[in-house]
């Protein structure tokens, strides 16, 4: 209770309660006047001195409160005694009451305990209960789907034994494949007594399915033998649709299936060798013989030949040099139906054939098989006809549709044909290479006496030659790989030996050289109408032209002007300065007299003679240009000479003037 009165105590008064023992003890006070004296001046010690007797009073007054305070205190407790006894009691008649609470939670407790015990069973029975009912589940769901899958149901049996071939079989075929599928998936499955006992009716279902499913097949086959079927018709319309019949075969039953197979190819193989053949021999009957061994270049072409076969027609010799509409055929190689031949035809049946195979029979390797037999039949048909072939150009043309044809089937990406399309290149170079030199040979071993016609216009062998090469460098620049190059060259060769053997016929370097320059031009002309892909060769026959008309000219105006053009060659210079012999007015005289008389008469004789022999009129007037341009220079040389000669004055009365001459040579200058 002190302690308790002691905290009220201080409470109440806080740090003005002193402690008694504190108070009893002795306080020295040695030394305080120094200390005093030190601080004197302190404010706050001068503040404590000041009011030091208040202090004093109060601590007395609070120690008399305190006592008046404790006894109130003790009479306090004194009253409330009584109850504090009676709160004594009721606490321990609450203890009493919880002790019994006690006691019958504690039996609760031991009851709940078993409750919680049973209820653990309990769940442990559930559980059990709840895997066996799932394991019943699942054992009822694989049960069900393997009883769904192995049991055949009659509605299935009967279409399978009974019904016919049609959309609704497909279905019943595709459902027992699933059977016949589950049944060899899983070992355990395959081993089961179950599946013993249906086993044997679904491989009865299955032996039924495959005979019924071949015998449709092999049938439809058959029927494509009969004359005027369309086979691709027939193939997209009526095969496709059963394509399924064909993997059940493929998976159920693989004997079955190559026996299927068997039967296509073969059929196939015979309707399309006979179509094929068939074919062939229309197209010999149609064919035109327009090239044989004596139509090579330096054959006599004017020997008339003709052919009986359906209708008699002119061979035309020139058409096998060139190439002519014939070009058209390359630009629509991929437009089929727009020409007829059996490479093209051939091309269209194999493209068909490959996208049936790949879809009703899923084996690309059944296509070399079909096609095995007309492969044979073109083959031969090649053979027989390139032995008598004489066509060259023909030849390279088969070559660039046969790479069309290879390039075709690589956009498609389609490589079945890429062997045979190589064994046809291989067949038509070497042939085209023979062909090619026995044109060669020719023109080297030809003989002149034979082919000679006198008359200085283009050669008709030499018109031949230029069509020949200008259609070889259309098609070599369209698809050729380099080997016609120094082929042409060769050739090019026999042709300048030919044109100088022809020219060493004519009897004057005139006429020699106005022959050469007929059949250069000509040349030109033709190759100008095969554009730039003959510019090398172009430009080879404008220098040779060139070279031809400057002698041309140089022989045209001897034979008309010969005294003027030998006086100004062996006397006068180029620059008209110094000359070669020095003239004399006895050396001048004849020949501006002689001018004088005839240069008129020599110009319309030298126009009418360059009008006449020239095939080409443009070409005639470039020759009588240069002719004219070269007589007015040495014209005007011969002037200037007179003039530097002493006495060369007294033949002024018989110089022409050269106004004159120009005004005279503008009068042939006009287009002819």
């Amino acid at each position: 209770m002190a302690g308790l009165q002691e905290q009220r105590f201080e409470e109440l008064f806080g740090g003005f309660f002193f402690d008694e023992d504190a108070l009893s003890e002795d306080i020295s006070l040695d030394g305080l006047e120094q200390e005093l004296e030190e601080h004197k001046n302190y404010d706050v010690l001068i503040s404590i001195l000041a009011n030091g007797e208040k202090q004093r009073d109060m601590a007395t007054m609070v120690e008399g409160n305190l006592g008046d305070i404790e006894q109130d205190l003790i009479q306090d407790y004194i009253e409330d005694n009584d109850s504090l006894f009676l709160l004594r009691d009721q606490i321990h008649d609450c203890g009493i009451i919880l002790s019994q609470v006690g006691s019958l939670l504690s039996g609760f407790q031991v009851h709940i305990g078993s409750i919680s015990s049973e209820i653990r069973s309990l769940q442990e029975k559930s559980l059990d209960l709840g895997v066996r009912l799932n394991n019943r589940k699942l054992v009822e769901t694989k049960l069900a789907a393997f009883v769904e899958e192995i049991v055949a149901p009659p509605g299935l049996v009967n279409v399978i034994i009974d019904g016919e071939v049609n959309d609704e079989y497909i279905k019943s075929l595709n459902i027992l494949s699933k059977k016949l599928r589950f049944a060899q998936v899983d070992p355990m499955i395959n081993a089961s007594k179950a599946l013993k006992d249906i086993k044997q009716e679904l491989e009865r279902l299955r032996r039924k399915a495959l005979s019924k499913v071949s015998n449709h097949i092999t049938e439809i086959f058959s029927s494509m033998r009969k004359p005027g079927t369309n086979i691709q018709i027939l193939q997209q319309n009526l095969l496709q649709k059963y394509r399924y019949l064909v993997y059940f075969l493929k998976e159920h039953g693989l004997e079955t299936y190559n026996d299927v197979c068997a039967a296509y190819v073969d059929k196939m193989n015979k309707v399309l060798s006979a179509d094929f053949r068939v074919y062939v021999e229309a197209l010999e009957k149609l064919k035109l013989d327009i090239g044989v061994s004596s139509d090579v270049i330096g054959y006599d072409t004017n020997i008339v030949d003709l052919i009986t076969k359906g209708r008699e027609q002119l061979r035309n010799h020139r058409f096998m040099f060139s190439l002519g509409e014939r070009s058209n055929i390359l630009k629509e190689i991929d437009q089929p139906g727009l020409y007829g031949n059996v490479a093209n035809s051939f091309l269209l049946n194999i493209l068909s054939g490959i996208f049936f195979i790949e879809a009703f029979f899923g084996e690309e390797s059944l296509f070399y098989r079909v096609f095995e037999g007309p492969f044979t039949v073109i083959n031969e048909h090649l053979k027989v006809t390139l032995q008598n072939f004489h066509d060259a150009v023909c030849l390279m043309l088969m070559i660039c549709i046969t790479k069309k044809h290879q390039l075709v089937m690589s956009n498609r990406r389609l490589p079945c044909l890429d062997t045979y399309l190589d064994k046809v290149v291989i067949y038509l170079w070497p042939r085209f290479k023979t062909v090619f030199d026995m044109y060669i040979h020719s023109l080297y071993q030809c003989d002149l006496k034979i082919l000679w016609v006198d008359g200085t216009h283009p050669h008709h062998i030499v018109r031949c030659y230029v069509e020949f090469t200008a259609s070889l460098v259309q098609l070599n620049a369209e698809c050729g790989d380099g080997q016609l190059d120094m082929s042409l060259e060769r050739l090019r060769l026999a042709v300048d030996d030919l044109l100088l053997r022809f020219s060493g016929k004519f009897a004057t370097p005139k006429l020699r050289h106005l022959f050469l320059l007929n059949n250069y031009d000509m040349s030109i002309s033709i190759l100008k109408e095969a554009g730039d892909d003959a510019k090398k060769l172009q430009i080879y026959f404008e220098e040779k032209l060139e070279s031809s008309l400057v002698s041309f000219v140089d022989e045209l105006l001897m034979e008309y002007f010969g005294d003027l053009i030998k006086f100004v060659k062996s006397h006068i210079s180029e620059d008209l300065i110094s000359y070669t012999e020095p003239p004399k007015i006895a050396d001048v005289e004849p020949v501006v007299k002689n001018f004088a008389v005839k240069w008129k008469t020599a110009l319309e004789l030298m126009h009418n003679e360059v009008v006449t022999c020239c095939s080409n009129l443009l070409s005639g007037m470039a020759i009588l240009k240069a002719a004219m341009a070269q007589l007015l220079n040495d014209y005007n040389r011969l002037s200037e000479c007179v003039k530097m000669i002493p006495g060369g004055s007294s033949l002024n009365r018989n110089l022409v003037s050269i106004t004159t001459i120009s005004y005279e040579i503008r009068k042939y200058s006009r287009p002819l």
